[in-house]
């Protein structure tokens, strides 16, 4: 199944679950520049063996930007280490998403200014960790960055979209 398909089932399911989603993840993602918004952080799950790794979706990767599963890409990055700030322009109203693939051992920490988005990712080594986080803006913004801080250890691929 490619993974496109993969996020829109995984999609899916969460929005089937969306209540029980939003009271588990309300501490996982915020948003605290504009009240008005609305954010929700939603672990991208499939059935795994390990109960522990919700996040990881087999078949995933860090060596490409994760795909939207809707949408376009204002920032796309891929085979990324360590520290780096993406610019972001124009920011319109609507659902902003953010996708995250790490893997190496370590916890990488992703912000999103100036709406103050901001989630952590725990990666570990041998398979990829991944998660999909929304946030609705009541309003556009001109300009924005996301901020991604993550160990040497840790390798990782982002995409941002509306």
């Amino acid at each position: 199944m490619p993974n496109s398909a993969k996020r829109g089932t995984l999609r899916t399911v969460s929005c089937a679950a969306g209540a029980l989603l939003v009271s588990l993840t309300i501490g996982a993602c915020s948003g605290s520049d504009d009240t008005s918004d609305q954010s929700k952080s939603t672990p991208s799950a499939t059935r795994t063996k390990d109960a522990a790794r919700p996040e990881h979706i087999p078949g995933e990767s860090v060596s490409e930007a994760p795909k939207l599963p809707e949408g376009q890409p204002l920032a796309e990055v891929a085979a990324a280490k360590g520290n780096q700030n993406i610019p972001l322009g124009d920011i319109a109203k609507g659902s902003l998403s953010v996708l995250v693939n790490c893997q190496g051992k370590g916890t990488l920490k992703v912000t999103v200014q100036p709406m103050g988005m901001h989630f952590p990712l725990n990666c570990v080594d041998g398979e990829v960790s991944s998660t999909y986080n929304e946030l609705g803006l009541k309003k556009a913004r001109p300009t924005g960055t996301v901020a991604v801080t993550a160990p040497s250890s840790v390798r990782w691929s982002l995409t941002v979209g509306q």
